[in-house]
């Protein structure tokens, strides 16, 4: 299949939000003890993506729980949807009390044969603009698969590695309120974060999903503790899916490019990388 959505390349949509003091702490709430330092009333690295999220009417919804594509997405034919990764550049923190404005632009629409069938990858481009100007540039990367197999999640060989490979290592138990409690302080409705059922007989996977925005929030606070300093550039890619009820790992060591991380499941399985320079 060719790219039939050329006419949405450009597209754009705006929103705007406060850094609020019961937004500071509903993060901290969610992923302290794991969150890098930082100035007091500065936000933590990731704290972005809990601002000027979309806020679709109830009737506005798709069945998996997302707004329904032919808004600002566009009406792809295939109906699973994953945040397959991206890149963040931070140019200033964002700080409690600023009044920030971010514009998001679909940049691409393509189609591709992958192993497991027909996938399509859409990018939007995002900035967030608060009172010193831009604070952060970002493109994110989001992909659409056929229908659910079997094998949902299993469809070739799994990377694997070994906390024990790491100089830093942060361990969480994934649980449904984790899981719960990011949906909403970033007003995700997507419905295999939280509906088991829907999760694994209409989607195909073994349990809840934990948000791949969870696992780079987590990993680019470790990169930042890390490294002493919020990333210039923190690029992440999902890998395989984690699904929810099980301790999983935040692993990253520094290399000559500055530093690089993963996420693994139980089973040492690799989820999410990612790399951050300053």
């Amino acid at each position: 299949m060719g790219n039939d959505f050329a006419d949405w390349i450009g597209r754009r949509r705006e929103g705007r939000d406060l850094v609020t003091p019961r937004l500071m702490a509903e993060f901290r709430a969610t992923f302290a003890p794991h969150l890098a330092p930082v100035p007091d009333g500065d936000a933590w690295p990731a704290f972005h993506w809990c601002l000027a999220p979309e806020t679709p009417a109830a009737a506005a919804l798709g069945p998996d729980g997302h707004a329904a594509k032919g808004g600002f997405l566009p009406p792809v034919p295939l109906p699973r949807r994953m945040w397959a990764g991206g890149e963040v550049e931070t140019l200033s923190a964002l700080r409690e009390g600023d009044a920030v404005t971010r514009i998001e632009t679909l940049q691409d629409v393509a189609f591709k044969e992958g192993r497991s069938g027909r996938l399509c990858f859409v990018t939007v481009s995002h900035e967030v603009i608060g009172p010193r100007g831009v604070a952060i540039r970002e493109r994110q990367d989001i992909v659409y698969r056929e229908a659910a197999g079997a094998q949902t999640g299993s469809e070739t060989v799994p990377e694997r590695a070994n906390p024990s490979e790491y100089e830093a290592v942060w361990q969480l138990l994934a649980t449904p309120t984790l899981l719960f409690r990011y949906s909403a302080i970033t007003f995700n409705g997507h419905r295999f974060h939280y509906d088991q059922p829907y999760a694994t007989k209409v989607e195909g996977y073994a349990d809840l999903v934990v948000h791949g925005p969870i696992q780079a929030t987590l990993l680019m606070n470790l990169a930042t503790a890390t490294l002493g300093r919020v990333p210039v550039r923190f690029r992440h890619r999902g890998v395989s899916p984690m699904t929810a009820n099980q301790t999983f790992s935040v692993c990253g060591r520094t290399n000559s490019q500055g530093w690089e991380g993963v996420t693994l499941d139980a089973s040492g399985r690799i989820c999410m990388r990612a790399t951050a320079s300053v």
